[in-house]
C-alpha cells in the first residue's frame, strides 16, 4: 500500500490524445524531485503514475478515465492457450539482458517506428526523441535483447524495480510480425520477474477503446486502477 505523500505537480495544457480519435488530453507532471528515484516512482506506480524519460506523469482528463494502470500478478500468471503458442513459435529466440545502451538497439528502434507508426507522434524517429523517451539518468533501464540466429530482432525496455518490473517499450524487427514478438516480450518479462522474485510487472495504460492498446488485457490475472483502487480482473 502506498503511503500518503503531498505531491508537488503541474498540469500540461490540453492537447490531441494519443489513444483516443477526437478527443484532448492533459497529464499531471511530477514537480517533486524528491521522489525522482527507484523507490518514488515504485510508489508512484502504485498510484497510477508512469515514466517517461526522466520525467513521470499521470493522466489527468476531467471528462475521461479512459487510461487504467496494468499489472499482472506475476506469481499467478498462467499462459493462455495463444500465448502457449507463441511461446513454442519463438522457443528458437535467444534471450539476453543488458544494461547499456547500445547502438544497435536505436537502428532497430528507428526501422520499427519509421515502418509500424507512421502515423503517431513519434515518427519519424530521432536519436534524441529515443533517448528522451526511455532513457533515465536516475533509473538506468534494463535492455532484454532478443536474438534470431545471432541477430538481434527485439529489444524490450523495462525498469527494474524492488518489487516490480515496469516494461516501458518493446520495439522488433516489422519483418517478424507473425512471430508476435511483442506478445513474447511480454511473456519474457513475466518469467524474468519470475525468476528475480517480484510481485508485479505493470504494462503501463490499458485504453479498451484503443485497438493498438487492447494487447494488454490479454495476459490474466491481472489487476487496473480504478477510482484509485486496484482491482483483479479475471479471464
Amino acid at each position: 500500500m502506498m503511503r500518503e505523500v503531498n505531491l508537488k505537480v503541474g498540469l500540461t495544457p490540453k492537447h490531441l490524445c494519443s489513444y483516443l480519435p477526437g478527443r484532448q488530453e492533459q497529464l499531471l507532471v511530477l514537480l517533486d524531485k524528491e521522489l525522482l528515484c527507484p523507490e518514488g516512482y515504485e510508489q508512484l506506480l502504485g498510484a497510477g503514475f508512469r515514466r517517461s524519460g526522466a520525467d513521470i506523469y499521470r493522466p489527468h482528463c476531467q471528462s475521461c478515465r479512459a487510461c487504467e494502470s496494468l499489472r499482472i500478478a506475476v506469481p499467478r500468471f498462467t499462459p493462455s492457450r495463444s500465448q502457449k503458442r507463441i511461446l513454442r513459435l519463438n522457443r528458437d529466440i535467444e534471450v539476453r539482458l543488458s544494461e547499456q545502451d547500445k547502438p544497435e538497439y536505436f537502428r532497430l528502434y528507428q526501422h520499427y517506428i519509421n515502418e509500424r507508426h507512421r502515423d503517431g507522434a513519434m515518427y519519424p524517429a530521432s536519436r534524441q526523441q529515443y533517448e528522451g523517451f526511455l532513457l533515465c539518468h536516475w533509473l538506468p533501464p534494463v535492455f532484454v535483447e532478443f536474438y534470431l540466429a545471432q541477430q538481434l530482432v527485439a529489444v524490450a525496455v523495462t525498469d527494474l524495480l524492488s518489487n516490480a518490473l515496469s516494461a516501458m517499450y518493446t520495439f522488433y524487427d516489422p519483418g517478424l510480425e507473425h512471430r508476435s514478438l511483442g506478445t513474447f516480450a511480454i511473456l519474457s518479462q513475466v518469467r524474468l520477474a519470475a525468476e528475480l522474485g517480484k510481485e508485479w510487472l505493470y504494462l503501463g495504460y490499458q485504453v479498451d477503446g484503443c485497438k493498438k492498446m487492447n494487447y494488454k488485457q490479454h495476459f490474466h490475472p491481472h489487476q487496473r486502477l480504478i477510482a484509485g483502487q486496484w482491482r483483479p480482473i479475471k479471464d
